[in-house]
């Protein structure tokens, strides 16, 4: 039972980092998507969301580690359902993360590029797998 506690505590952790750079970035994408620029070319604007596309990616591939620590625990009855939707959100992180490399490797990065990141199907999808799973975690006792 310790080692459940323990496991569900780091990945309580884990998560939230994880989220909040991804959130962080969502939300700075929202305002640089209404500002209307062709290029993130000669303005602070364009070299933030370089950043924060950057730290966005990192994030989605460290989520790997989150799911990994739940490999083996399929069968708990706790554990069990938590590592299912796991592998949702590993699936989910896999896309955004395609997602965000993609735009990175653009040499310029439009506002209008930023929009339809922001309304893919993917990212959106896992932010609200990453929404649910961390108030799942918060009610596990």
């Amino acid at each position: 039972m310790a080692q459940t506690a323990e496991l569900l505590a780091q990945a309580r952790t884990e998560l939230s980092a994880h989220c909040n750079t991804v959130e962080e970035a969502y939300e700075f994408m929202l305002a640089y998507a209404g500002q209307g620029l062709a290029s993130d070319s000669g303005s602070a604007k364009g070299t933030q969301v370089r950043e924060y596309l950057t730290k966005a990616e990192a994030a989605l591939g460290g989520l790997s580690s989150v799911v990994n620590a739940f490999v083996g625990t399929e069968n708990d009855p706790v554990l069990g359902p938590i590592a299912a939707f796991m592998k949702v959100i590993e699936a989910d992180a896999h896309a955004s993360r395609a997602a965000v490399r993609l735009v990175l490797t653009l040499p310029a990065i439009s506002s209008q590029v930023i929009d339809n990141l922001n309304a893919s199907i993917h990212l959106r999808a896992l932010l609200t797998d990453l929404f649910l799973v961390d108030e799942v975690l918060k009610g596990i006792k």
